[in-house]
């Protein structure tokens, strides 16, 4: 037990050292937490936590974007179905925001549906995950009372599983007054647990000096995008927080159905008409362009035949491996189609060490797009 106890403080004090290194001339009082990211038994399940705070998610998320347009027309009762077959293959962790169309409507609409139709021990384990993605605005206590209550309202919850907030503008520090009003309304109940999306590694270090109990933030993260795995996820490791990414297969770009595609020729690939695809692309032209994408698209091609699972499986697969990531998102499209086998396979998956090698062999000759763009969350904040 002493040895233990010295090992522990051992520990506690390194990271002290390299939290000051860290940044040394702004860091400064930073309490280092254990880092872990716990898993469940079946390794499907990981915990998020911040002190008391704490939420188990679902390893792989369903990304509701794809309900605010732009991706097919969405009919309501067929997507609530498609979001009870989700819950029942264990996929139960859902990811949504205020301005995802009706996203937090059809969570409301499905979350009574679990309630009247499923067994207790299913509602246990659904969660909802939504954004507050407000304006710049003067951040005061109505306001962001009102807006969370309108969320929880649409969800038809008394206390929202997880709020992820979102902060356009970092030059305006009403984000900080909104993150105190947020922390006042978990302590009331109306929030479990407090989360940011797509801040970067200094204002994630400020909310925390604040003492902002954030468990997570939610960034984008791909076998292109590697940006977490920099400057965010040494905070991250030295602090606790985990990171939940999006972006991980690319839209689908990451897929069989790109491999051999030549997007230069008229109809020799499939069109690129979605939000997501266009998005996506422009972050492959800035990694290193189409024609490296396919040597990647090759790579992992082979890495899914070995184990007989899909490309966007190992794609999800990879990014999960990464230290500090509790989660990664895969949008559905529901209603329209499912992807609940690939993502179930997620789970079984291991890639070894020569999976790995042949993967990085590609992605190492691709720009490194911390230098390109910046850091994560930097893209929606430059004009």
């Amino acid at each position: 037990m002493t040895e233990l106890l010295n090992s522990s403080f051992s520990q506690f004090c390194l990271n002290s050292i390299k939290i000051k290194s860290f940044r040394a001339t702004e860091a400064r009082t930073l309490t280092p937490r254990p880092f872990k990211c716990s898993l469940t038994e079946d390794k499907q399940r990981a915990i998020v936590k911040n002190g008391k705070d704490s939420l188990d998610i679902c390893r792989v998320a369903n990304g509701m974007w794809q309900t605010s347009g732009g991706w097919g027309r969405i009919e309501r009762d067929s997507a609530v179905d498609a979001m009870l077959q989700y819950a029942d293959a264990g996929l139960n962790t859902f990811d949504l925001a205020d301005i995802y169309g009706p996203a937090e409507d059809l969570y409301g609409i499905f979350i009574n549906r679990v309630r009247r139709e499923r067994p207790p021990e299913l509602l246990e384990t659904v969660r909802g995950l939504t954004k507050w993605v407000p304006p710049p605005v003067k951040m005061t206590r109505s306001f962001v009372v009102q807006n969370i209550d309108v969320s929880r309202k649409r969800m038809d919850v008394a206390s929202l599983d997880m709020l992820q907030f979102h902060w356009w503008d970092y030059s305006n520090s009403g984000y900080l007054d909104a993150l105190k009003h947020l922390t006042d309304l978990k302590e009331e109940g109306k929030i479990k647990t407090i989360a940011l999306t797509n801040f970067d590694t200094e204002r994630l270090r400020i909310i925390l000096e604040n003492g902002i109990p954030v468990v997570s933030n939610q960034v984008q993260h791909s076998l292109v995008d590697m940006r977490p795995q920099q400057k965010m996820a040494e905070l991250c490791q030295l602090t606790g927080v985990k990171l939940i990414t999006y972006g991980t297969v690319m839209g689908g770009l990451l897929s069989e159905k790109f491999l051999d595609t030549n997007l230069s020729i008229p109809f020799a690939a499939p069109p690129l008409n979605t939000p997501s695809l266009q998005k996506y692309k422009r972050m492959v032209d800035a990694w290193g362009g189409w024609s490296l994408f396919q040597e990647l698209l090759r790579t992992l091609k082979t890495v899914a035949s070995k184990h007989e699972v899909s490309i966007p499986t190992v794609a999800v697969k990879y990014i999960l491996d990464q230290p500090t990531v509790a989660g990664s998102m895969v949008g559905v499209r529901l209603g329209l189609s499912e992807h609940i086998k690939d993502v179930n396979a997620v789970f079984s998956l291991v890639l070894d060490e020569e999976d790995i090698s042949s993967i990085l062999q590609v992605t190492n000759k691709g720009k490194d797009l911390q230098k390109v763009i910046g850091d994560c969350g930097d893209e929606y904040r430059r004009a």
